[in-house]
């Protein structure tokens, strides 16, 4: 069966940290793909944060997904401490790609959990439509 494989950039502009809570565990008892998805979008968003915008709130418009990939590699449990790298590139017209790199905190050395990547894009929730992206917003992102 192929997998996918994403690559990582070797830099990463901005990291948080955060606790697995209890609701965060699926009946298998880690932490599932749904709760993955909502981990990544606040690192995302604090990552927004960081450079004075949000997610509905870039400069007049928001961000909306086009396309997500999530490579796991470690199951993640119940209080672990996990850190989520942000980095957005590969720009263009329309958006952008954020990619992530969250690693949990094990004895003293931080472990590879998940590599991800989401396709990010402009967008006017008033209009319904997609909308160029701005210099500004890429040099304030990248």
């Amino acid at each position: 069966m192929n997998r996918i494989k994403i690559q990582l950039p070797e830099q990463f502009s901005f990291s948080t940290q955060i606790q697995i809570r209890v609701t965060d565990l699926n009946y298998g008892g880690h932490v599932g793909n749904d709760t993955i998805l909502s981990l990544l979008q606040e690192g995302r968003q604090q990552f927004l944060q960081s450079r004075g915008y949000a997610e509905l709130s870039v400069e007049s418009f928001g961000l909306i997904m086009a396309d997500a990939m999530i490579e796991y590699k470690k199951e993640l449990n119940h209080k672990d401490i996990i850190e989520i790298a942000v980095v957005a590139t590969d720009f263009d017209k329309l958006g952008f790609d954020i990619y992530y790199r969250v690693t949990v905190l094990e004895n003293g050395e931080h472990q590879l959990a998940v590599r991800a990547k989401t396709g990010m894009m402009l967008y006017d929730y008033t209009a319904k439509k997609k909308v160029s992206l701005p210099e500004n917003i890429i040099q304030q992102l990248g």
